[in-house]
């Protein structure tokens, strides 16, 4: 009789891609503010996930997720000096159609600004996951996420005050 593995097998993360496409597509698609960079990071981020080295199965869910963010980080390559880069829009200025409110706004942040956002506020990792993943300093993360907050915050006062 042989015992369960504590690891996951790489079904295990086939299953979790399947089951989560939406929210780890979503995912991707946050970070990267392109459908075919996010679709890029998706795939990626299941092949690393299935290839890589064992995980513990209760951690193979966070795992897919960080794998999709390591991919994103290594496709985008966000930086500090970022911060005045332009908006992530499309070619005549807007957000993207039928984009939600929410999403419009996360994806006019600057790229920087964007990533930590997703990765400390909307995924809770800590700042010091923060720094290591963006291979930046304790100072850059602290001052996007404030740039971050603020500028979600004023986009949401002028949307929701009708401008």
């Amino acid at each position: 009789m042989t015992s369960p593995t504590m690891y996951a097998s790489s079904g295990d993360f086939r299953r979790i891609f399947h089951e989560e496409t939406d929210g780890l597509y979503q995912l991707s698609f946050l970070l990267t503010a392109d459908h075919e960079k996010a679709e890029q990071c998706f795939v990626s981020g299941l092949e690393d996930s299935v290839n890589g080295s064992p995980v513990f199965k209760e951690w193979a869910r966070s795992w897919a997720r960080r794998a999709i963010i390591h991919n994103a980080v290594r496709v985008i390559n966000p930086h500090p000096t970022d911060e005045h880069a332009p908006p992530s829009l499309n070619s005549d200025g807007k957000t993207p159609a039928g984009e939600e409110a929410e999403i419009a706004a996360v994806l006019e942040l600057g790229p920087f600004e964007r990533f930590v956002y997703v990765m400390s506020v909307l995924e809770h990792y800590s700042d010091q996951d923060c720094l290591v993943l963006l291979g930046c300093a304790l100072r850059d993360v602290i001052a996007a996420r404030i740039r971050a907050l603020q500028q979600i915050d004023t986009q949401s006062s002028f949307t929701l005050s009708g401008r």
